[in-house]
């Protein structure tokens, strides 16, 4: 099951046309991904006393119908992961309503912030990182 945070569109969040701005969508993706890093029980002050930390290397965003003004929504979030240095983050933006807004795809890794350099196998980390890290798609040892 996808982890899931609700959020309601700001004004600050629209152009002069009243449609919400591009990169607010990139926002609430943001947003709902380092939730679900806090809700999985990873530490901000782990990962800097560790030296690593999450970036971002690639983001699609697929717009399917519009936000308004006030409107409540919920962006679910699911995390994939392959033999390689990245992972997958597979988002979906709903309106209160269910329809279907927008499907925001990210591609992700842990930085060694000294060497920066990727880490490799990113789900072993997040495994000894979160005291729930099933939210964030790895499986408990």
């Amino acid at each position: 099951m996808p982890f899931a945070v609700t959020l309601t569109v700001r004004l600050s969040d629209l152009d002069t046309n009243w449609h919400v701005r591009g990169p607010a969508y990139l926002d609430y993706a943001d947003h709902a991904r380092w939730e679900c890093v806090r809700a999985a029980g990873v530490s901000l002050d782990e990962l800097a006393r560790r030296r690593i930390g999450p970036v971002n290397l690639e983001t699609t965003c697929k717009f399917r119908s519009e936000l308004r003004p006030g409107d409540e929504f919920v962006v679910s979030t699911e995390f994939a992961y392959s033999q390689a240095k990245t992972s997958r983050a597979s988002q979906e933006i709903h309106r209160a309503d269910g329809t279907l807004v927008a499907e925001i795809t990210s591609v992700s890794g842990l930085l060694d912030l000294d060497a920066r350099r990727l880490l490799p196998d990113p789900a072993s980390y997040w495994r000894t990182l979160a005291t729930k890290p099933e939210l964030l798609g790895v499986t408990p040892t």
